[in-house]
């Protein structure tokens, strides 16, 4: 058997979520769209549910594979919905909704329901994707209590470079935030995961913690904070092949790399058809056995290649870790010109086996 595969740690995953409840004294949903980023929705969703306040997901299919898999809390669509069709789903199934756009609050306004819902109204306040116009949102929120089919609404936005400690456009969201909500008595969401290490003066009844609760750093710096999360995933495989190269030896395509010393070549189980970045340079780092090495050459569909000439006693069969505990997701990311979001999320093909549930 391909011996690639990720291994996800599910009280890892709890912890972090603590970590989230525990820095913000606020109630927590857990952002598990996008397959919980790549680690499997339903199984992180059910390590979480004895605990969590609420789920987060993108869009209903997600949802539906929650509460089809016994699922009964909370569970947020942040795209709201798509058409009106929808509602009847929302309704029936209990889920809370995001309203971002004024056509998604006339189609409530105007269609039959039998229990009220639990609405996110969204604010645009300066990331400029989604969300109602700072001028509209009183008038949005107004017209959704006087619709009759709303029981609650939670007011949300959603900060743009909270992830950049030192930089103002957090504080002038916040600006635009609190002006457009004057006067409105409710519950307010707007810490993501960034905000939750590193913003602790930005108010949020509910947090959403997305790439933390997998226990990768949403900073480029170190963060404090940051430093408390526990990583949930490692993808790992094995060496498969050794090969043994004198100087002046190109190694895989286009001859990227060139070996310039006597160099030992680890041929791993590994490559960008599993989700593994195909423009990872030489130098990206990796775990073989414990110690400390190098990718080098270009990263192959099914294989990529390592240095082996330091570490004499690996060769076949020795473990490889291509991100976890001591190879870190998020400087796997930065060498390759991604985002650990992306690591994550682009994981396919190998299997994921849970621990800790």
């Amino acid at each position: 058997m391909r011996p690639a595969r990720a291994l996800i740690d599910l009280q890892a995953l709890r912890n972090n979520y603590q970590l989230a409840r525990e820095v913000t004294g606020a109630k927590a949903l857990a952002v598990v769209k996008a397959d919980a980023y790549g680690h499997g929705a339903v199984r992180c969703a059910q390590a979480l549910a004895s605990e969590v306040d609420g789920f987060a997901v993108a869009c209903i299919e997600e949802a539906l594979e929650l509460r089809e898999a016994g699922i009964s809390q909370p569970i947020l669509l942040l795209e709201g919905f798509f058409d009106a069709d929808e509602l009847a789903l929302i309704e029936q199934h209990a889920l809370w909704c995001v309203v971002h756009s004024s056509w998604q609050l006339e189609v409530i306004e105007r269609t039959p329901l039998q229990r009220p819902l639990t609405v996110w109204l969204k604010l645009d306040s300066g990331m400029h994707r989604v969300g109602l116009h700072p001028a509209e949102y009183r008038d949005a929120y107004q017209r959704l209590l006087a619709s009759g089919k709303v029981a609650k609404v939670v007011l949300m936005s959603h900060f743009a470079r909270a992830d950049e400690l030192d930089c103002p456009r957090s504080a002038e969201q916040l600006d635009v935030f609190e002006w457009a909500r004057g006067g409105l008595q409710a519950e307010v969401s707007l810490r993501n995961s960034p905000a939750i290490l590193g913003w602790p003066s930005v108010p949020s009844d509910w947090v959403r913690p997305g790439i933390m609760l997998y226990g990768a750093t949403p900073f480029e710096q170190a963060q404090e904070l940051a430093t408390r999360l526990q990583p949930v995933m490692t993808l790992e495989s094995k060496i498969i092949s050794v090969r043994e190269l004198p100087a002046g030896e190109p190694v895989g395509y286009g001859a990227r790399f060139v070996s310039e010393r006597p160099t030992r070549v680890g041929v791993v189980a590994m490559g960008y058809a599993d989700g593994y970045p195909r423009h990872a340079p030489t130098g990206t780092p990796v775990m073989v056995d414990g110690q400390l090495t190098r990718l080098i050459g270009r990263v192959s569909m099914d294989m990529l290649t390592v240095d082996l000439t330091d570490l004499p006693q690996a060769g076949l069969g020795s473990r490889v870790e291509l991100w976890g505990r001591n190879a870190l997701a998020s400087d796997v990311a930065q060498a390759a010109g991604s985002i650990p979001y992306q690591l994550f999320c682009n994981l396919k093909r190998v299997p994921r086996l849970y621990s800790g549930s």
